[in-house]
């Protein structure tokens, strides 16, 4: 098994970093490879609509988003982070988000009819983390949503949402025990989807012998 954290906040020690690892620790403690990324560490251009992945599902723009696109391919879920930034998320998670339409396949005569690459794998599993310096759920805007949206239409299941309220000194995160349970709560059930997923794949195997 393998996860994939991508941190949309541009502070290492931020509250996005600090919830992020909270719902990392339950991999770590069963010794599941994990990796973090901090996209703010990468270059990485906006898509820019030219469908140059059409047949092959790979992006022909040559950036940094190049060096992520096999940890996203190899993770069997991942995990989304990013700070409300207008209500949206912010500009480095929406350019990774867009510049994963790479996996999105289309029918060639109909493009009402379409998947996302993983869907046409089998699927994945993934969870996200919104954090916002409001106190209203509703001042967080399309933040959540914009990550659920885009992580079901690439063929992930979002199996839990984190939506952290009254955050913005870096930091904040570690006094916020609502905060902090969320966020190990949401990796929990994460990986509790993954080991049934294997549990039952062991199963089907073994039946089959």
């Amino acid at each position: 098994m393998k996860i994939l954290g991508v941190i949309g906040s541009r502070r290492k020690k931020g509250n996005t970093s600090t919830l992020m690892q909270e719902a990392l620790e339950p991999f770590k403690s069963n010794n599941i490879e994990s990796k973090l990324i901090f996209l703010d560490d990468y270059n990485i251009n906006d898509c820019c609509g030219c469908e140059g992945c059409k047949e092959t599902y790979k992006c022909v723009i040559n950036d940094d988003m190049q060096k992520l696109y096999p940890d996203i391919l190899d993770s069997d879920a991942i995990i989304l982070g990013s700070p409300a930034y207008f209500y949206n998320v912010s500009a480095d998670m929406k350019a990774f988000i867009d510049r994963c339409y790479c996996f999105e396949i289309f029918d060639e005569e109909d493009r009402s009819v379409w998947m996302g690459l993983n869907e046409a794998l089998g699927g994945k599993y993934a969870a996200v983390i919104a954090v916002s310096e409001q106190a209203r759920e509703e001042d967080m805007g399309f933040t959540a949503e914009a990550m659920i949206k885009s992580l079901e239409a690439l063929g992930y299941r979002v199996v839990s949402t984190v939506k952290a309220l009254n955050l913005f000194k870096a930091g904040e995160a570690l006094n916020n025990k609502k905060a902090m349970d969320e966020a190990k709560q949401a990796g929990e059930k994460l990986l509790k989807y993954l080991q049934l997923k294997e549990k039952i794949r062991v199963q089907l195997s073994n039946n089959h012998r």
